[in-house]
């Protein structure tokens, strides 16, 4: 039994997990929504199971990247959680967890890009493999009408996250772009990956982990981590 926590973009997701299957689940977009809901969202599935938290086998939190307050929000919630009944905590890339989702709608031979929309024409984003193999690591990227061009000129490359809306008019000249709200970021994506990690007891340390921000964070709307 894993609590998933997704609180790294505008959308705040939880979620239970019990054999890579969710069991229950809460979510609401909308900017600012973490520090009003998250907890709330904890409280609801739980009780919808009828599971208390030393009942857990993991607390899984999407480490990013992301929006900062929302990552902080998330992470602090978690490791509160996994110190007051001693369960491991699991850390899930937040790309990562997104393409699991777009992996539904894959062909074979397609590479799964999630983006997370950053600032102005920026992206966050990451290139994989339908195995979920990384084609290109995370990195921030700012969106023009070439990006991408060398593997779409020999590969069908799918889109997905907030920060696809930015990408597709300037990519929608390629034949080989499509576009999914598959991978949208939702805590539901994260069962996969997160039951994995508990089968091999891939934990972070709870003293020292930290999300991933990927940039130096300087305020920008909605306390995204605008770089």
């Amino acid at each position: 039994m894993i609590l998933l926590i997704e609180s790294a973009t505008s959308i705040c997701s939880v979620a239970l997990s019990s054999a890579e299957k969710i069991i229950a689940l809460r979510e609401l977009p909308g900017p600012s929504r973490h520090a009003e809901k998250l907890t709330v969202f904890i409280e609801e599935v739980m009780r919808e199971a009828q599971l208390e938290f030393s009942g857990l086998d993991a607390v899984a939190v999407s480490m990013g990247p992301g929006s900062y307050t929302g990552l902080r929000i998330g992470v602090s919630a978690a490791k509160g959680i996994c110190y007051a009944v001693q369960k491991p905590l699991i850390a899930v890339g937040t790309l990562e967890a997104m393409a699991w989702g777009m992996k539904r709608e894959a062909a074979a031979g397609d590479l799964l890009c999630p983006m997370i929309d950053a600032r102005r024409m920026e992206v966050y984003c990451a290139v994989y493999a339908t195995d979920l193999s990384e084609v290109e690591a995370v990195k921030p990227v700012i969106l023009d009408a070439n990006s991408f061009d060398a593997l779409l000129k020999t590969r069908t490359i799918r889109f997905s996250g907030d920060g696809s809306f930015k990408a597709k008019p300037l990519l929608a000249h390629h034949s080989n772009a499509r576009f999914t709200e598959a991978g949208m970021p939702s805590a539901r994506n994260m069962a996969i990956p997160a039951s994995k990690k508990l089968k091999e007891k891939n934990f972070v340390d709870l003293a020292y982990f930290e999300p991933f921000y990927l940039k130096t964070y300087h305020p920008g709307p909605q306390g995204t981590n605008s770089g």
